[in-house]
């Protein structure tokens, strides 16, 4: 089992930047592919990006490619999604995710594990 907790959502003007945090707690840290996803209201949750157990490779949609970054801390089993430039689109619930399978391509990320979610809002 793995447990996922975010932080770092919140309310936004369009143009800012926001940077959330995914603590993981109950598996080896350093194998495991981390993933981020959003649902914004009324619609399915779609995939934003991933990034291997490695940190080597990371993989963001190109809805958002040039604006996010992924990025992981080891040290403190945390995964991170930097999300700058910020439009009111971009407004959603953010999960992260966590796949049991040790994977070498980002993008080919399926999730097992779920967090809770962090609510972004982006005004205009």
């Amino acid at each position: 089992q793995v447990q996922l907790v975010e932080s770092g959502g919140g309310l936004v003007q369009a143009g800012g930047s926001l940077r959330l945090s995914c603590s993981a707690s109950g598996r080896t840290f350093s194998s495991t592919a981390m993933g981020w996803f959003r649902q914004a209201p009324g619609k399915e949750r779609e995939f934003v990006g991933a990034i291997t157990g490695s940190g080597i490779m990371t993989y963001v949609e190109d809805s958002v490619k040039g604006r996010f970054t992924i990025s992981r801390d080891g040290a403190k089993n945390t995964v991170y999604l930097q999300m700058n430039n910020l439009k009111p689109e971009d407004t959603a619930v953010y999960y992260c995710a966590a796949d049991r399978r040790t994977i070498v391509i980002a993008r080919l990320f399926r999730p097992d594990y779920w967090g809770q979610g962090t609510q972004v809002t982006v005004s205009s």
